[in-house]
């Protein structure tokens, strides 16, 4: 019991510190951050002096996309994103601070202006219960009070009806998750639950693209139970292998820590906190079917093991299904850079394919992709001029 109640207090001490952390600047809440100085331009000072975040996720969003920034305080990566996504994007930002949504909010209609488009709004939920839109409760908590444990179980009841038929964020309505710097502010026993959220409203090809603060070591318990330590964005962190390891376990792929400081940002009894981004996919579920695909790993390992187990090896035709081929040669993914995607000569409809195996690890005779039929004859043309080959 007492350590339940040491972890609620954390929990509050993040809701307080934040809380004033709206009202006036606090530099311990964050890291030195480069932030392209085109998009500060239209936001104004009050969110940028109380904006806390260890990176900057918004690079990596695209024009057009639906953008979902989880813990997005004060609404400064928000602004930046609206600006890239465009007119024809649309940014979410979530938070369950009260004070840094009122923040967001104030200058909303003020930069929307500015830009000549309003694609931006905040809403109100807890990162790790994307289903749960807590304005609704306080709506029905209006009309509703509480006065007995019935009246508590109605609430219970109506919240999961919410949940259910007016979802905070909609399965798979958003293309790119980011966040800067929130969730190791997250208890514990709700991290993996906050990843799966995350997948949950994520687009079949979408991705996440996260900063965030990870430890090189375990976290020792007294450290873990520092309200002070956690809600200063320290306590609370993954270690980073782990880091990546929750992802994968949540069924991204592709995942990669595409920015990782150096130096750390915080050192405490010798545990090394930095700052690192993490990008990764989804979109690797679904059948796999047989038609005849091919992939060539350039290298320059001897040989690559995806997130699935499937073996390249450097310079072999490996065979592989429609989804893992589309994975690996699409323009907007991770892999596409070094891989050389090999389609046979004549296409295999998706209805008309058969499952494939991918548990195995199968080179591809070339003639699977080019028919046991193919005997063509191409001779290239001399390609030599009058002074000698070119």
């Amino acid at each position: 019991m007492r350590v339940e109640a040491e972890v609620l207090n954390v929990e509050k001490a993040v809701r307080d510190r934040y809380a004033a952390g709206a009202q006036r600047q606090e530099a311990a809440l964050c890291c030195p951050v480069d932030y392209d100085r085109k998009y500060l331009e239209i936001i104004p000072q009050e969110i940028i002096e109380k904006d806390y975040g260890c990176g900057d996720p918004s690079k990596y969003v695209r024009t057009g996309e639906t953008v979902l920034d989880l813990g997005s305080g004060g609404g400064k990566i928000c602004y930046i994103a609206a600006q890239v996504v465009g007119s024809t994007g649309r940014v979410i930002g979530v938070d369950v601070n009260e004070e840094m949504l009122s923040l967001a909010s104030k200058y909303r209609e003020e930069i929307g202006d500015r830009l000549g488009y309003h694609n931006v709004e905040f809403r109100r939920g807890r990162i790790q219960d994307l289903r749960l839109n807590l304005d609704l409760v306080n709506s029905y908590l209006k009309d509703h009070p509480i006065q007995s444990a019935s009246d508590l179980q109605r609430l219970e009841d109506a919240m999961e009806d919410f949940r259910i038929h007016h979802p905070l964020v909609a399965d798979q309505s958003v293309d790119v998750v980011v966040s800067n710097c929130v969730l190791n502010l997250v208890r514990e026993e709700d991290k993996n639950r906050l990843i799966n959220e995350i997948f949950r409203v994520l687009k079949i090809g979408g991705r996440i693209a996260i900063s965030d603060i990870v430890s090189d070591e375990d976290i020792p318990d007294h450290q873990k139970n520092n309200p002070d330590l956690w809600s200063g964005c320290i306590s609370g962190a993954f270690r980073e292998d782990l880091f990546l390891k929750a992802f994968e376990d949540a069924g991204f792929y592709g995942i990669e820590m595409i920015k990782r400081d150096e130096q750390p940002w915080q050192v405490v009894e010798g545990i090394e906190y930095r700052s690192v981004t993490v990008v990764a996919y989804k979109g690797k579920q679904g059948p796999c079917l047989e038609r005849n695909q091919a992939v060539v790993y350039r290298g320059p390992w001897k040989a690559v093991v995806d997130d699935d187990g499937h073996t390249l090896f450097r310079g072999e035709r490996m065979a592989v299904c429609d989804k893992t081929f589309r994975i690996y040669t699409s323009a907007q993914g991770p892999y596409a850079s070094d891989i050389v995607g090999i389609e046979p000569h004549t296409s295999i409809p998706h209805d008309q394919a058969s499952a494939f195996d991918c548990r195995k690890n199968a080179r591809r005779n070339p003639r699977e992709s080019k028919g046991l039929d193919y005997s063509e004859t191409k001779l290239a043309e001399s390609a030599c001029g009058p002074e000698g080959c070119c």
